[in-house]
């Protein structure tokens, strides 16, 4: 009888134990793809009269490579502690996990989760621009993509792109209410230019905004986002130290036969490098068969910095077409075609960094493969 009291006593521990251990699930997605991409060199090229060309194997042409570990723990009451710990890796190359490059965090926080209440996390953690620009574009954020691209080379923080990915952040979501979801983040400076700790906690600061509205086959998501009296030099040259705010808005409506998409976005730079700039863009994604989608995007970057000599002034367009094919509910083929347009005064946009060029048209070829785990 005492043994049999002993083992359900035993018994019943182990069984707490089991519940008061943390859920942990192993994910990622491995991309990798080949790209082409070539222009004219354009007016301030090195080599007048030449071309920009890449050729070669790039890793997160579709999605971006990654591994993650995410958990939860019930706490009871309906309350329970999360953690999210995800990493890029760029599979052409040796770098990621086990290479000396070390580790490049995407996300990276943890927090308190209740189905009644909300989120509030602390770390590493995309700011509202992020998911909404993703929502609202034909490629779900592609690397490749028009806006993807125009607005990470724009150098905005509303992008579906590292920009987006906010450090020291303490962020509140709020409950699913039939269909209305806000966000709210803000990312700590902590600042220490030159050496010196006497720098205000809100220098390089950034504060967000974000609301969804997803309900059947409509979408739509509001943001604003502001960089705090930005500073990038000790000590402050005159013309730093004011802030950089951004809005967005973006929809999507699917029709079945077709889901079409759209947005604008601009941002307000009050420093004296003034990187005044909008961008708007409209799409399209088209099923075909039963596992296959045709992609449509045309995207334009609108420059404004005054009336000051050599400043951004004009415009960059692109355009992409792309193909996405199901193989399972894991893997997916894809090809793409991008083209791009920079005038004179504008920045050498392309959707791979440093081959487009101002008053230069850009083409770019693609294709690739997406595995999620």
């Amino acid at each position: 009888m005492q043994k049999k009291l002993i083992a359900l006593a035993v018994a019943s521990l182990a069984s707490g134990a089991a519940l008061a251990q943390t859920n942990v699930t192993v994910y990622g997605i491995a991309d990798a793809g080949y790209i082409y991409s070539s222009g004219d060199t354009g007016l301030n090229g090195p080599n007048l009269g030449g071309t920009n060309t890449f050729s070669g194997i790039q890793s997160g042409l579709l999605s971006g490579s990654r591994i993650g570990f995410k958990g939860e723990e019930a706490l009871g009451n309906g309350l329970k502690a999360i953690f999210t710990l995800e990493y890029s890796l760029t599979i052409d190359n040796n770098t990621g996990i086990g290479s000396t490059g070390g580790l490049n965090a995407r996300q990276q926080f943890v927090g308190l989760s209740s189905d009644k209440l909300g989120t509030v996390a602390l770390g590493r953690q995309y700011a509202p621009g992020y998911l909404a620009t993703v929502n609202n574009d034909p490629f779900g954020g592609a690397a490749f993509e028009p806006q993807s691209f125009l607005s990470a080379q724009a150098g905005n923080t509303i992008t579906p792109n590292s920009a987006a990915r906010w450090d020291n952040a303490v962020t509140y979501t709020s409950p699913n209410w039939s269909g209305f979801t806000a966000k709210a983040i803000y990312g700590f400076g902590e600042s220490s230019l030159g050496g010196y700790n006497n720098a205000d906690t809100t220098d390089n600061g950034k504060f967000g905004l974000g609301g969804n509205y997803a309900n059947g086959p409509l979408n739509i998501d509001l943001v604003y986002q502001t960089r705090q009296n930005v500073i990038t030099t000790f000590p402050t040259l005159p013309g730093q130290g004011k802030d950089m705010n951004e809005a967005y808005i973006g929809a999507s409506y699917d029709f079945k036969m077709v889901k079409v998409m759209g947005s604008y976005q601009q941002q307000n730079d009050k420093n004296r490098v003034n990187l005044d700039n909008n961008i708007w863009q409209v799409g399209a994604v088209i099923p075909v068969m039963a596992a296959s989608n045709i992609h449509l995007g045309y995207a334009v970057l609108n420059w404004d910095q005054g009336n000051r000599p050599l400043q951004l002034n004009n415009q960059s367009q692109s355009a992409a077409i792309g193909w996405t094919t199901a193989m399972s509910k894991r893997t997916t083929l894809y090809a793409g075609y991008v083209w791009t347009d920079n005038d004179k005064s504008s920045t050498g946009n392309a959707p791979v960094a440093g081959i487009g060029a101002p008053n230069e048209d850009n083409n770019t070829f693609l294709a690739g493969i997406r595995h999620s785990f």
